[in-house]
């Protein structure tokens, strides 16, 4: 069994926990599996940014001692000797503090342990024709703990998102938006500032059931003990559970920027599900929602990633007027860079989750 690590943006903790309990993998973010445990949370979890797999732990006080006990471990298990390599290392309250150091010494015990330099790259050279192998190094009070990054790029990249609208919403963070709003992924869903899709596509994933890591790779492909039959298995299995017949409920994307809308439908192309979102280019005002009560599931401007954009609180009005005329009996799950800007839209509401997107720190407001 392997000790594994599920790391996910601030906030989203809760709801990546839940995640693995319903895919039979319980203990929190870090809990003993299997590789397929492994290949089953890189495929499934919609939240998470990465999952690392625990090489190892070792005490340590002076550089010597770190190189030879780090050669110890079995390294062979996930990287072939000469391939490329990134460190991510992080010191504290140790005596091993400087992080440059301690990142050669551990490039050096790869090598005394392969036989053979691997090629260091920098962190952001995630992709390519040969990526780099990502491994994470934390030293705290003198105790270093090592983790192979078994993901690649980043979980939120689906595979699917080629072109964007100014300032998008990380998918993992729109999944999230959507589990902590409430929606029964069977209820009309609404989002009337779309920019390049992300929320409607996502939404329009969960409601198939779909696996979110399906269309791409996985660091993990790369290790020398890859299992192409058990993984080919695992895709399979997702695939038939996203086949379910029956009803799928209404989608509608629309944004006043026909650019934007252009991409998102793109994405959607890409993601398999451009047939089960109604996608249009309208002001906020325009919009006509379905009969049947729904969600409005929406990230607006925050008016800080986007220059020009003004005073937004004409906007968030406009929002909380349209909502309250239009939407009787819906629910509202709005993500905002400042909340203060609700009182604008004149709703009741509690916050869902507090995260970041984009560097900025947002809050989900739940009007219901």
């Amino acid at each position: 069994m392997e000790r594994i690590d599920v790391v996910c943006a601030p906030g989203l903790e809760t709801l990546a926990s839940q995640e693995l309990q319903g895919l039979g993998l319980a203990g929190g973010l870090s809990f003993q599996g299997s590789l397929r445990d492994v290949y089953l949370a890189n495929l499934r979890l919609g939240c998470a940014e990465r999952v690392l797999l625990r090489l190892g732990s070792l005490r340590a006080t002076v550089f010597p001692e770190f190189r030879r006990k780090a050669a110890k471990l079995p390294w062979e298990r996930f990287l072939r000797p000469g391939r490329p390599i990134a460190l991510r290392v992080s010191c504290l309250r140790s005596r091993l503090y400087h992080e440059s150091a301690v990142a050669e010494r551990l490039a050096g015990a790869v090598e005394d342990r392969l036989k053979r330099p691997s090629p260091m790259k920098k962190q952001s050279e995630e992709t390519g024709p040969e990526p780099a192998q990502l491994i994470f190094a934390r030293f705290e009070d003198d105790v270093c703990t090592i983790s192979v990054d078994s993901s690649g790029e980043p979980l939120h990249r689906r595979g699917w998102r080629l072109a964007a609208a100014k300032a998008p919403i990380k998918e993992s963070l729109a999944f999230a938006m959507l589990k902590a709003s409430g929606w029964d992924a069977a209820s009309p869903l609404m989002d009337p500032f779309c920019g390049s899709g992300t929320i409607a596509i996502e939404a329009a994933l969960l409601a198939q059931k779909a696996a979110p890591g399906r269309l791409r790779r996985f660091a993990f492909m790369d290790w020398p003990g890859f299992d192409a039959g058990l993984w080919a298995g695992l895709l399979a299995q997702a695939a038939g559970a996203g086949n379910a017949a029956g009803p799928k409920p209404r989608i509608l994307a629309s944004d006043r920027d026909a650019g934007a809308v252009r991409a998102a439908q793109a994405n959607a192309e890409r993601a398999g599900v451009s047939g089960l979102i109604e996608f249009s280019c309208k002001a906020l005002s325009a919009v006509e929602p379905p009969p049947a009560p729904g969600w409005v599931v929406t990230n607006p401007p925050y008016g800080v990633r986007l220059k020009g954009s003004g005073d937004l609180r004409d906007l968030y009005a406009r929002f909380g007027q349209v909502f309250r005329e239009k939407c009787p009996g819906w629910h509202a799950a709005v993500l905002c860079g400042d909340l203060r800007l609700m009182r604008s839209a004149a709703l009741s509401y509690k916050t869902g989750l507090l995260s970041m997107n984009g560097g900025l720190k947002v809050s989900l407001a739940v009007v219901r």
